[in-house]
């Protein structure tokens, strides 16, 4: 395939990306969040024993400062606590409180839903094959990106 039909699919996939996206940023706007506070607390809601900031920064492909200000703005409402890790007293656990759950159950479990009620219109073998290409095309991009100098 020439690298012009490429470009124009990478062209479309960018699109549909992003429209992924503006809908997440939609869900989180309802809520008085940014898409990356949005997907904060979906971390935190499916790690139920809590998880490292460190973990959330990695998910998110967030710098810790961007993770820190959302966790910072949690805690400053009383959703979220930190402890400290056992293995690495600088890195904090973070969880959810009381507070948290009760927040986060009215903006979580429904996308939540909806991620799960968009792909269960799907055929099973057009899901399978969605998420096997995603993950093929990931490493793809990863392999490519990381062989970038800088």
């Amino acid at each position: 395939m020439e690298r012009e039909d490429i470009r124009a699919y990478v062209n479309q996939y960018c699109k549909l990306r992003d429209l992924q996206y503006a809908a997440y940023e939609m869900c989180a706007r309802k809520h008085g969040l940014t898409a990356k506070e949005l997907f904060v607390l979906d971390i935190i809601w499916f790690a139920p024993e809590g998880c490292l900031q460190s973990e959330i920064c990695e998910r998110l492909s967030a710098t810790k400062q961007t993770v820190s200000a959302i966790i910072k703005k949690f805690l400053k409402h009383g959703y979220v606590s930190l402890t400290e890790s056992e293995t690495d007293r600088r890195n904090k656990i973070v969880r959810f409180t009381e507070s948290g759950i009760e927040y986060a159950k009215n903006i979580i479990p429904p996308a939540a839903n909806a991620e799960i009620d968009a792909m269960s219109e799907l055929p099973e073998e057009d899901i399978a094959e969605l998420v096997r290409l995603t993950e093929l095309f990931s490493q793809c991009m990863k392999k490519r990106l990381e062989s970038i100098r800088e």
